[in-house]
Protein backbone atom coordinates (compact mmCIF):
# COMPACT_ATOMS: atom_id res chain seq x y z
CA UNK A 1 0.00 0.00 0.00
CA UNK A 2 2.36 1.89 1.30
CA UNK A 3 4.48 1.65 -2.43
CA UNK A 4 1.36 2.25 -4.64
CA UNK A 5 0.96 5.78 -2.64
CA UNK A 6 4.90 6.38 -3.44
CA UNK A 7 4.11 6.00 -6.64
CA UNK A 8 1.14 8.01 -7.14
CA UNK A 9 2.85 11.07 -5.32
CA UNK A 10 6.09 10.70 -7.85
CA UNK A 11 3.78 10.22 -10.49
CA UNK A 12 1.79 12.90 -11.22
CA UNK A 13 0.10 11.25 -14.09
CA UNK A 14 -0.97 8.34 -12.74
CA UNK A 15 -2.57 10.54 -9.93
CA UNK A 16 -4.85 12.40 -11.33
CA UNK A 17 -5.63 9.37 -13.49
CA UNK A 18 -6.25 7.38 -10.54
CA UNK A 19 -8.28 10.52 -8.88
CA UNK A 20 -10.33 10.96 -11.77
CA UNK A 21 -11.26 7.02 -12.00
CA UNK A 22 -11.91 6.63 -8.55
CA UNK A 23 -14.03 9.84 -8.72
CA UNK A 24 -16.19 8.60 -11.30
CA UNK A 25 -17.18 5.60 -9.58
CA UNK A 26 -17.68 7.91 -6.36
CA UNK A 27 -19.73 10.07 -8.79
CA UNK A 28 -21.79 6.85 -9.81
CA UNK A 29 -22.64 6.17 -6.25
CA UNK A 30 -23.66 9.91 -5.13
CA UNK A 31 -26.50 9.03 -8.34
CA UNK A 32 -27.47 6.41 -5.66
CA UNK A 33 -27.48 8.87 -2.58
CA UNK A 34 -29.25 11.37 -4.18
CA UNK A 35 -32.12 9.57 -5.85
CA UNK A 36 -32.84 7.16 -2.52
CA UNK A 37 -31.75 9.59 0.29
CA UNK A 38 -34.90 11.39 0.18
CA UNK A 39 -37.07 8.11 -0.40
CA UNK A 40 -35.29 6.98 2.91
CA UNK A 41 -36.17 9.56 4.56
CA UNK A 42 -39.72 9.64 3.57
CA UNK A 43 -40.07 5.95 4.90
CA UNK A 44 -38.41 6.73 8.01
CA UNK A 45 -41.15 9.99 8.36
CA UNK A 46 -44.24 7.92 7.91
CA UNK A 47 -43.39 4.53 10.18
CA UNK A 48 -42.48 7.69 12.92
CA UNK A 49 -45.69 9.13 12.17
CA UNK A 50 -47.26 5.83 12.77
CA UNK A 51 -45.99 4.92 15.43
CA UNK A 52 -46.88 8.45 17.17
CA UNK A 53 -50.58 8.24 15.66
CA UNK A 54 -51.38 4.63 15.86
CA UNK A 55 -48.99 3.16 18.19
CA UNK A 56 -51.72 -0.01 18.61
CA UNK A 57 -51.65 -1.08 14.72
CA UNK A 58 -48.48 -2.80 13.33
CA UNK A 59 -46.23 -0.92 11.30
CA UNK A 60 -46.79 -1.07 7.91
CA UNK A 61 -45.48 -4.19 5.63
CA UNK A 62 -43.03 -2.23 3.12
CA UNK A 63 -39.88 -3.27 2.19
CA UNK A 64 -36.94 -1.05 4.05
CA UNK A 65 -35.01 1.03 0.98
CA UNK A 66 -30.98 1.66 1.72
CA UNK A 67 -28.09 2.84 -0.15
CA UNK A 68 -27.72 -0.93 -0.95
CA UNK A 69 -31.33 -2.40 -1.36
CA UNK A 70 -33.23 -3.22 -3.29
CA UNK A 71 -30.82 -3.46 -6.51
CA UNK A 72 -30.97 -1.08 -9.00
CA UNK A 73 -33.31 -1.31 -11.49
CA UNK A 74 -35.06 0.18 -14.65
CA UNK A 75 -38.16 2.42 -13.32
CA UNK A 76 -40.35 1.30 -15.84
CA UNK A 77 -39.31 -2.56 -17.12
CA UNK A 78 -38.17 -3.50 -13.35
CA UNK A 79 -35.60 -4.82 -15.27
CA UNK A 80 -32.11 -5.07 -12.90
CA UNK A 81 -29.22 -3.28 -14.08
CA UNK A 82 -26.29 -5.80 -14.50
CA UNK A 83 -23.03 -4.57 -13.32
CA UNK A 84 -21.29 -4.16 -17.18
CA UNK A 85 -24.89 -1.69 -17.40
CA UNK A 86 -23.84 0.28 -14.54
CA UNK A 87 -20.03 1.25 -15.38
CA UNK A 88 -19.93 5.52 -15.18
CA UNK A 89 -19.92 6.85 -17.99
CA UNK A 90 -19.27 4.48 -20.66
CA UNK A 91 -22.35 2.20 -19.89
CA UNK A 92 -24.49 5.06 -20.32
CA UNK A 93 -22.99 5.99 -23.70
CA UNK A 94 -23.18 2.27 -24.88
CA UNK A 95 -26.52 2.08 -24.35
CA UNK A 96 -27.52 5.58 -26.18
CA UNK A 97 -29.06 6.54 -23.52
CA UNK A 98 -31.80 4.36 -22.91
CA UNK A 99 -32.39 0.97 -21.04
CA UNK A 100 -31.16 -2.13 -22.10
CA UNK A 101 -34.36 -3.75 -21.91
CA UNK A 102 -37.15 -1.70 -22.47
CA UNK A 103 -35.33 1.18 -24.20
CA UNK A 104 -36.40 3.64 -22.12
CA UNK A 105 -34.48 7.08 -21.99
CA UNK A 106 -32.30 7.16 -19.42
CA UNK A 107 -31.46 10.66 -18.27
CA UNK A 108 -28.25 12.46 -18.77
CA UNK A 109 -28.29 13.59 -15.25
CA UNK A 110 -26.54 10.40 -14.43
CA UNK A 111 -23.27 10.50 -16.48
CA UNK A 112 -23.27 14.42 -15.63
CA UNK A 113 -23.22 14.46 -12.15
CA UNK A 114 -20.56 11.47 -12.82
CA UNK A 115 -18.60 13.16 -14.71
CA UNK A 116 -19.02 16.55 -12.99
CA UNK A 117 -17.45 14.65 -9.47
CA UNK A 118 -14.70 13.58 -11.58
CA UNK A 119 -13.88 17.11 -12.95
CA UNK A 120 -14.65 18.77 -9.36
CA UNK A 121 -11.92 15.74 -8.09
CA UNK A 122 -9.62 16.87 -9.95
CA UNK A 123 -9.60 20.26 -9.76
CA UNK A 124 -9.27 19.32 -5.49
CA UNK A 125 -5.90 17.99 -7.13
CA UNK A 126 -4.76 20.81 -8.87
CA UNK A 127 -5.09 23.10 -6.04
CA UNK A 128 -4.57 21.23 -3.12
CA UNK A 129 -1.61 18.32 -4.64
CA UNK A 130 -0.95 15.28 -3.14
CA UNK A 131 -1.98 16.06 0.41
CA UNK A 132 -4.18 15.75 3.62
CA UNK A 133 -6.01 19.01 2.65
CA UNK A 134 -6.55 17.53 -0.82
CA UNK A 135 -7.86 14.08 0.52
CA UNK A 136 -10.59 16.04 2.94
CA UNK A 137 -10.96 18.00 0.14
CA UNK A 138 -12.51 15.07 -2.08
CA UNK A 139 -14.51 14.16 1.00
CA UNK A 140 -16.02 17.95 1.29
CA UNK A 141 -17.00 18.10 -2.71
CA UNK A 142 -18.57 14.94 -2.77
CA UNK A 143 -21.10 15.21 -0.28
CA UNK A 144 -21.33 19.27 -1.31
CA UNK A 145 -22.37 17.21 -4.64
CA UNK A 146 -24.60 15.30 -3.00
CA UNK A 147 -26.60 17.90 -0.80
CA UNK A 148 -26.92 20.33 -3.60
CA UNK A 149 -28.93 18.06 -6.09
CA UNK A 150 -30.92 16.48 -2.81
CA UNK A 151 -31.85 19.93 -2.05
CA UNK A 152 -32.45 20.74 -5.77
CA UNK A 153 -35.06 17.67 -6.44
CA UNK A 154 -36.50 17.66 -2.93
CA UNK A 155 -35.75 21.06 -0.97
CA UNK A 156 -33.99 19.27 1.51
CA UNK A 157 -30.69 19.26 3.52
CA UNK A 158 -30.68 16.16 5.02
CA UNK A 159 -29.21 15.99 8.69
CA UNK A 160 -27.36 13.00 8.66
CA UNK A 161 -25.17 14.94 5.77
CA UNK A 162 -24.49 18.16 7.03
CA UNK A 163 -23.83 17.11 10.98
CA UNK A 164 -21.14 14.78 10.23
CA UNK A 165 -20.02 17.41 7.90
CA UNK A 166 -20.03 19.87 10.64
CA UNK A 167 -18.06 17.79 13.09
CA UNK A 168 -15.87 16.32 10.22
CA UNK A 169 -14.95 20.32 9.93
CA UNK A 170 -14.83 20.75 13.58
CA UNK A 171 -12.18 17.66 13.98
CA UNK A 172 -10.11 18.26 11.25
CA UNK A 173 -9.21 21.72 12.45
CA UNK A 174 -8.56 20.96 15.91
CA UNK A 175 -5.20 19.38 14.05
CA UNK A 176 -5.65 23.00 11.80
CA UNK A 177 -5.63 21.62 8.66
CA UNK A 178 -7.61 24.58 7.57
CA UNK A 179 -7.66 27.02 9.78
CA UNK A 180 -6.85 27.31 13.63
CA UNK A 181 -8.92 25.05 16.02
CA UNK A 182 -10.87 28.41 17.95
CA UNK A 183 -11.51 29.67 14.51
CA UNK A 184 -13.54 26.64 13.06
CA UNK A 185 -15.85 27.01 16.37
CA UNK A 186 -16.63 30.31 15.74
CA UNK A 187 -16.99 29.74 12.16
CA UNK A 188 -19.60 27.05 12.88
CA UNK A 189 -22.00 29.12 15.68
CA UNK A 190 -21.50 32.16 13.58
CA UNK A 191 -22.83 30.29 10.13
CA UNK A 192 -25.80 29.11 11.88
CA UNK A 193 -26.33 32.29 13.46
CA UNK A 194 -26.22 34.26 10.67
CA UNK A 195 -28.81 32.65 8.78
CA UNK A 196 -30.86 31.97 11.89
CA UNK A 197 -31.30 35.94 12.42
CA UNK A 198 -31.75 36.32 8.78
CA UNK A 199 -34.86 32.97 8.64
CA UNK A 200 -36.64 34.43 12.54
CA UNK A 201 -36.27 38.33 11.06
CA UNK A 202 -37.99 37.26 7.97
CA UNK A 203 -40.99 35.80 9.20
CA UNK A 204 -41.34 38.23 11.91
CA UNK A 205 -42.12 40.96 9.17
CA UNK A 206 -43.72 38.54 6.66
CA UNK A 207 -45.10 35.70 9.01
CA UNK A 208 -43.45 33.47 6.56
CA UNK A 209 -40.56 31.17 6.67
CA UNK A 210 -38.07 32.17 3.98
CA UNK A 211 -35.86 29.23 4.68
CA UNK A 212 -35.53 26.16 6.35
CA UNK A 213 -32.94 24.77 8.89
CA UNK A 214 -30.93 23.10 6.80
CA UNK A 215 -29.34 25.73 5.03
CA UNK A 216 -28.73 27.00 9.10
CA UNK A 217 -26.75 23.66 9.03
CA UNK A 218 -24.62 23.46 5.96
CA UNK A 219 -23.42 27.00 6.09
CA UNK A 220 -22.19 26.00 9.81
CA UNK A 221 -20.54 23.52 8.46
CA UNK A 222 -18.99 25.44 5.58
CA UNK A 223 -17.80 27.82 8.77
CA UNK A 224 -16.52 24.76 10.42
CA UNK A 225 -14.56 23.94 7.63
CA UNK A 226 -13.18 27.38 6.92
CA UNK A 227 -13.53 29.89 9.69
CA UNK A 228 -15.69 32.90 9.90
CA UNK A 229 -13.80 35.36 7.60
CA UNK A 230 -14.98 33.19 4.98
CA UNK A 231 -18.85 33.28 5.48
CA UNK A 232 -19.21 36.85 4.34
CA UNK A 233 -18.13 35.79 0.96
CA UNK A 234 -19.96 32.54 0.91
CA UNK A 235 -22.97 35.01 1.41
CA UNK A 236 -22.05 36.90 -0.79
CA UNK A 237 -21.21 34.53 -3.57
CA UNK A 238 -24.82 31.74 -3.03
CA UNK A 239 -26.60 35.02 -3.27
CA UNK A 240 -24.78 36.01 -6.93
CA UNK A 241 -24.56 32.19 -8.02
CA UNK A 242 -28.46 31.96 -6.76
CA UNK A 243 -29.43 35.45 -8.69
CA UNK A 244 -28.27 34.01 -11.83
CA UNK A 245 -29.36 30.51 -11.66
CA UNK A 246 -32.90 31.57 -10.20
CA UNK A 247 -32.91 34.08 -13.77
CA UNK A 248 -32.05 31.16 -16.02
CA UNK A 249 -34.89 28.61 -13.94
CA UNK A 250 -37.35 31.55 -14.36
CA UNK A 251 -37.35 31.09 -18.16
CA UNK A 252 -37.24 27.64 -18.39
CA UNK A 253 -40.17 27.15 -15.76
CA UNK A 254 -43.26 28.03 -16.86
CA UNK A 255 -44.67 28.30 -13.55
CA UNK A 256 -43.66 29.99 -9.93
CA UNK A 257 -41.92 27.12 -7.95
CA UNK A 258 -39.81 27.40 -4.66
CA UNK A 259 -36.15 27.72 -4.94
CA UNK A 260 -34.01 26.14 -2.33
CA UNK A 261 -31.39 27.79 -1.80
CA UNK A 262 -28.79 25.03 -0.58
CA UNK A 263 -27.07 24.47 -3.96
CA UNK A 264 -26.12 27.91 -3.91
CA UNK A 265 -24.88 28.18 -0.52
CA UNK A 266 -23.15 24.48 -1.39
CA UNK A 267 -21.81 26.03 -4.91
CA UNK A 268 -20.26 29.30 -2.98
CA UNK A 269 -18.57 27.14 -0.18
CA UNK A 270 -16.59 25.18 -2.65
CA UNK A 271 -15.28 27.85 -4.51
CA UNK A 272 -14.38 29.65 -1.33
CA UNK A 273 -12.76 26.61 -0.20
CA UNK A 274 -10.73 26.83 -2.83
CA UNK A 275 -9.91 30.29 -4.12
CA UNK A 276 -11.48 32.26 -0.96
CA UNK A 277 -8.19 33.40 0.13
CA UNK A 278 -7.67 35.00 -3.61
CA UNK A 279 -11.01 36.20 -3.95
CA UNK A 280 -10.89 38.31 -0.57
CA UNK A 281 -7.24 39.57 -1.77
CA UNK A 282 -7.78 40.80 -5.00
CA UNK A 283 -11.43 42.52 -3.74
CA UNK A 284 -10.01 43.97 -0.84
CA UNK A 285 -6.79 44.87 -3.01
Amino acid sequence: MNSLIDFLIQNPTALYIAVGLFSLCIGSFLNVVIYRTPKMMEQEWRTDCQLFLHPDQPIIDESKITLSKPASTCPKCQTPIRWYQNIPVISWLALRGKCGSCHTQISARYPFIEILTAVCALIILAVFGPTVQMLFGLLLTYVLIALTFIDFDTQLLPDRFTLPLAALGLGINSYSIYTSPSSAIWGYIIGFLCLWLVYYLFKIITGKEGMGYGDFKLLAALGAWMGPLMLPLIVLLSSLVGAIIGIILLKVRKENQPFAFGPYIAIAGWIAFLWGEQIMKAYLG
